[in-house]
């Protein structure tokens, strides 16, 4: 038995007081979401057109009742986001919840974020919002779709040398910006992440400083979806397919980015070190066995190609 939260062995109950705690040091128990899996998605369907959270993939806002040792479904004022289950993709929840670990390996901001329980033992993606500060201060918060007056119909209508722009345009020290996302677009092919479109890039204003938000999206779509086109959602040198070295590193990061030789090597790296940790990951995540030997084999696959 693990805990969804921390993935740490437990010998009773649903969480570790480490994955408790990280919630809030007065929480020593958290009950189940009292709702099935159905009622989830029928919540979501009620309140789809009062809540601020949109996207394809059902979504619910939340707040955390340390008193009642619960989380509830809420409109407004919502400190964390709930995904449940998806139809049409299997275990997302639990794809999710494990990309967004490795990704903190490698040295990527991430938010709270864990695997919750309601009720029959299903598991749902939990993620904290980012862009609240104490009870009711809302953080600057803006997509790159929003940067640069696309929609959400035309999200996918942009390329990686659009993202470096937005960020050369609007940043306080866009060097150290475009380190943070060239190490995120570095994971994200690494992991088979191909729906990094412009609203899953975002810049958060913290004490005066425009920066990248933490991240957040972040999942294997390739063994979620079945037959996938694409390698990449945003082109790099309009290619969309058959990404390689030189792509990624030659001319996205040294060349359009401007990334120092010497900080490109460090990032390169960075990432070819995390491969054993995200692979002891991979192997005690909640994921079925049979999508753990996906995302194994995929992988070893963009391993070979960008590190050979």
């Amino acid at each position: 038995m693990r805990c969804p939260i921390t993935y740490q062995q437990i010998d009773s109950g649903k969480y570790s007081i480490t994955g408790l705690h990280s919630l809030s040091p007065k929480l020593d128990i958290l009950k189940d979401i009292p709702l099935t899996l159905s009622e989830i998605r029928q919540e979501y369907l009620s309140r789809a057109g009062k809540m601020s959270i949109q996207g394809v993939q059902p979504k619910l806002s939340m707040k955390l009742n340390i008193k009642e040792n619960q989380f509830e479904i809420v409109d407004i004022r919502g400190k964390f986001i709930l995904k449940p289950p998806n139809e049409l993709y299997p275990e997302l929840p639990q794809n999710e919840d494990l990309s967004m670990k490795m990704a903190n390996i490698c040295g990527i901001e991430i938010p709270w974020h864990g695997l919750i329980y309601s009720e029959g033992n299903v598991l749902n993606y939990a993620i904290r919002r980012f862009d609240r500060s104490g009870h009711n201060d809302k953080l600057a918060l803006e997509d790159f779709a929003q940067l640069s007056n696309a929609t959400r119909n035309t999200k996918y209508n942009s390329s990686m040398e659009r993202v470096v722009s937005i960020i050369d345009d609007f940043c306080t020290f866009p060097i150290l910006e475009k380190i943070k996302l060239f190490r995120r677009i570095l994971f994200s092919f690494l992991i088979g992440n191909e729906d990094m479109h412009l609203k899953n890039f975002s810049l958060i204003t913290r004490n005066r400083k425009v920066e990248m938000s933490p991240a957040y999206d972040l999942l294997n779509t390739t063994i979620a979806v079945q037959k996938p086109i694409e390698e990449i959602a945003l082109p790099i040198a309009g290619k969309k397919n058959k990404i390689d070295r030189y792509d990624l590193i030659d001319y996205l990061g040294k060349e359009r980015m401007g990334i120092p030789a010497k900080k490109m090597e460090e990032e390169f790296e960075r990432m070819f070190s995390c491969y054993a940790k995200w692979n002891a990951l991979i192997s005690i995540s909640f994921l079925s066995d049979a999508m753990k030997e996906k995302y194994y084999i995929l992988m070893q696959d963009r391993k070979k190609r960008i590190f050979g």
